[in-house]
């Protein structure tokens, strides 16, 4: 009976120790995901603050050009140019 909980105690113990090897593998592998979500979210970040900069100066571009008058259809430009050759000719 001695022997049978010695083997059986041995075998738990075998166990017990694969378990925790397992969890720290497991704990390592929380750390390497929880760093490339961190640099995911990072890069994500970046990549939206690239993009309002980029809407903040379309927006700036564009208010410039219709200020400038350099907002105006091709078809407009067609127009003021045939109104400018009647008025020369």
């Amino acid at each position: 009976m001695k022997q049978d909980f010695e083997k059986r105690s041995s075998k738990l113990g075998k166990k017990i120790e694969q378990l925790e090897e397992e969890k720290i593998r497991l704990g390592l592998d929380v750390d390497i995901y929880k760093l490339k979500v961190e640099k995911l979210r990072t890069g994500k970040n970046k990549a939206e603050e690239g993009l309002d900069n980029l809407k903040t100066d379309y927006k700036k571009l564009h208010l410039s050009m219709r200020t400038t008058g350099l907002g105006k259809m091709s078809e407009q430009w067609r127009q003021e140019i045939k109104e400018e050759k009647v008025k020369v000719d």
